[in-house]
This record gives C-alpha cells, sequence and structure tokens, in this order.
C-alpha cells in the first residue's frame, strides 16, 4: 500500500509539471487573485465572507479567465464545511439528488454543512436548477455558482434570489502583465520588450487566454527570448471572446455609437461583433431598426440603405456583406437623427391602449372629423424627444 501511496504521489507531480500554464499558475489564496481587488481584497465583501467562513449562496458572475473557478477552489481550501463539485456540463438531475442526499447524511451523523459549486450554472436547464431550489432554501446546500452570463437571465429566479451576486471584470492589462511575467518565470524563459503587453492587449481581460497564448509563444520560439512573431503567431491560435452575454453588451455600444454620430466608434464595434462569430443577420435586422427608430424622417435614405445591406447580407454573404454593412453604419452614423416616427407610433399605440379608440368612420368624402382615417395629428411628432 506504501508503493502505491508513493506511486500515486509521482504520478500526480508528473501530471501537475505537465499541466498547462495557467493551472501551474492557479492562485491558492486571495491575495494572489489579480484583477478583482473590489471583491478580494482586505475588508471586502467576498473576501470577509471567506475569512469567516459564513458564505451564504452565492453567483460569480464574469467573463472567461477572471478567477470564477480559482476563487471556488479558495473557498474549497478554506471551509470547515464540506465541499462539493458539480459541472453543469456533465451533472444531471440524478448527480444533484446524490449531491444532497450526501449533504442530508452529512448534516444528520456529523452536523457539518455542505457547500457546492456549481461550473457554468447558466447551462443547467430549469429542471436541473429547481432540483437545487429546495435544498438551497432550506439551508441544506449553501450554493456557489459561477457563470460568463448574465444570472438575470440564465439563473432560475427564485434560485437568484437566494443569492448575492458577485459580478468579476476582466483582468486590467497592468495586471495581465504582471501575470504574465510571473509565467515567464515559471516557464524559465525572457521576452523582448512589449511582448507581455501585446499579449495582455490582445486578450481582452482573461488571464487564462493570456497565459495560453504566453505557453504557445515560448513553445515555439526556440531557447531565445520570446519575440514580437511568435508572440503574433500564438495570439492568432486564439478567437475573441463572443459569449451570448457580450452580444448584448456589444450591441448596446454599437447602437449608442450610431446614435451619437461616432463613425471610428461604430465601426469597431462592427469588427468587434464581426470577429467574435456574431451573426450578420443580427447585424443587419439592428441597422434596419435604428433607420427608422433613430433616424426616421431626418433622412428619407437611412431605411433604403438599411434594407440594401439586409439584402446584400442574404444574397453575398460573408465576409463580402462586411463591406455593405459598414456602408450602411457609415451613412447612419452620420444621418442627422430624428425620434418622430418612433414617438408618434407609440403616442398612437398608447391611445389605443388607453381605449380612446372611437367608431370605424362611414367610407365617403366627410370623414375628417375622424382623424385616424382624415390627415394625421402633427402633435405626435414630439420633435423635443429627440
Amino acid at each position: 500500500m506504501g508503493d502505491d501511496t508513493l506511486f500515486s504521489a509521482a504520478a500526480r507531480e508528473r501530471l501537475a509539471q505537465r499541466s498547462p500554464l495557467a493551472a501551474r499558475l492557479r492562485p491558492r489564496t486571495l491575495d494572489e487573485v489579480v484583477g478583482q481587488e473590489h471583491l478580494t481584497a482586505p475588508g471586502r465583501p467576498l473576501r470577509r465572507l471567506v475569512e469567516a467562513d459564513a458564505l451564504s449562496s452565492v453567483i460569480l458572475w464574469g467573463p472567461p479567465g477572471t478567477g470564477k473557478t480559482t476563487i471556488a477552489g479558495i473557498i474549497a481550501g478554506t471551509t470547515e464545511r464540506e465541499f462539493e463539485r458539480l459541472s453543469a456540463v456533465t451533472a444531471g438531475v440524478k448527480d444533484i439528488r446524490e449531491v444532497i442526499e450526501r449533504a442530508n447524511d452529512r448534516i444528520g451523523q456529523y452536523s457539518r454543512s455542505t457547500l457546492v459549486f456549481v461550473d457554468e450554472i447558466h447551462r443547467f436547464s430549469t429542471t436541473q436548477q429547481d432540483a437545487l431550489l429546495h435544498a438551497v432554501e432550506s439551508g441544506l446546500l449553501t450554493l456557489i455558482g459561477a457563470t460568463t452570463e448574465n444570472p438575470s437571465f440564465s439563473v432560475n429566479p427564485a434560485l437568484r434570489s437566494r443569492s448575492t451576486v458577485f459580478r468579476l471584470h476582466p483582468v486590467g492589462e497592468e495586471a495581465l502583465v504582471a501575470v504574465l511575467h510571473r509565467g515567464l518565470e515559471a516557464e524559465g524563459r525572457t521576452a523582448d520588450d512589449g511582448v507581455l503587453e501585446r499579449i495582455a492587449a490582445r486578450c481582452a481581460g482573461d488571464a487564462r487566454q493570456a497565459l495560453t497564448a504566453l505557453e504557445v509563444a515560448c513553445a515555439i520560439s526556440g531557447a531565445g527570448p520570446v519575440g514580437m512573431e511568435e508572440a503574433a503567431a500564438a495570439l492568432d491560435t486564439s478567437v475573441q471572446r463572443f459569449d451570448r452575454d457580450a452580444h448584448y453588451d456589444i450591441a448596446s455600444p454599437f447602437i449608442k455609437s450610431m446614435r451619437s454620430g461616432d463613425v471610428d466608434a461604430a465601426l469597431h464595434w462592427l469588427a468587434r461583433m464581426v470577429e467574435g462569430g456574431e451573426d450578420p443577420r443580427f447585424v443587419a435586422r439592428r441597422l434596419v431598426i435604428f433607420a427608422s427608430e433613430d433616424v426616421g424622417t431626418a433622412d428619407p435614405l437611412a431605411l433604403p440603405v438599411a434594407s440594401a445591406a439586409a439584402t446584400a447580407v442574404e444574397m453575398v454573404g460573408m465576409p463580402e456583406a462586411l463591406h455593405n454593412l459598414a456602408h450602411a453604419v457609415v451613412h447612419l452614423s452620420l444621418a442627422p437623427k430624428s425620434r418622430a416616427v418612433t414617438s408618434a407610433v407609440w403616442a398612437a399605440i398608447a391611445d389605443v391602449r388607453e381605449g380612446r379608440t372611437g367608431e370605424v368612420p362611414p367610407i365617403g368624402p366627410d370623414t375628417t372629423s375622424f382623424r385616424p382615417l382624415g390627415r394625421p395629428d402633427l402633435s405626435y411628432y414630439r420633435e423635443d424627444d429627440v
């Protein structure tokens, strides 16, 4: 048995040495977590709860590579409660029930409570989340959920209302550079000036992606320092982060940039969406909506230009249709803006919803007394709202 133990320890050591760089540098204490000081710095809310082992159910929400799983692992190493882990990718309702049964036995036999970490909780179906609800509600389980998607849309409202949501931010470039310096030391390598800054700038706040890019760059650079060429090649192997949440996060500034007439910013957000794999038909739909909702009658060509771009997306396809989308974005950004059409139609809708309808007038020459079938009331066009 001693030999087996020695063999297992040696196997674990060899496995750790072969682990990805990001796994080898995973923080083991809250002090080592970078970029989330609003949660982990001394005196901050999450740190105080972890240090007091007084954590109630929480949801850690943030982009990939910001430390959600790492923080859960740190909690596992510091809590006196039993720690169980579920992956929403592989666990089913049966696995959830088994965790609940073990928690029941534990509390009955040893008076020991249970923390359960659910990675990618947004992937749990409603049924799977409901299976957790009673155990969390009764206090049998304390939930730690990790998600890259807005919990307002991806987590059961009843489960969410019983949890504190802690939002993790993308890791800043300065903090990423510090992490990359640690990575170089772990690899026993050096890098040319500016290399780490370039990797940090390209990895959009994702520490795991930055370390992975550095590891690839080290592997292809031979024995010498990591240069810009190797860094560029490594970065080309990664894709830009664009999950469902980013879909909405990027669409919003895209619209606001066009609304404010900032062509360069609007084209930047268009490029972010295209490079991130956004459906070009979604972009085209937003342009068609914007043409009437935000430009309206101020530029009669806006809607035809947007509609033509949408048609081009269907007929031409990507990547060529990018030129058509960019054409429409530039036109709509530079066009004068008026929300007169939007204000008018919603004022009419409000009238109908409030019961101001009246009878349909008879067909004939004398219909001017009934405004809906006569000349429109131009007071609906509230230019002061523009």
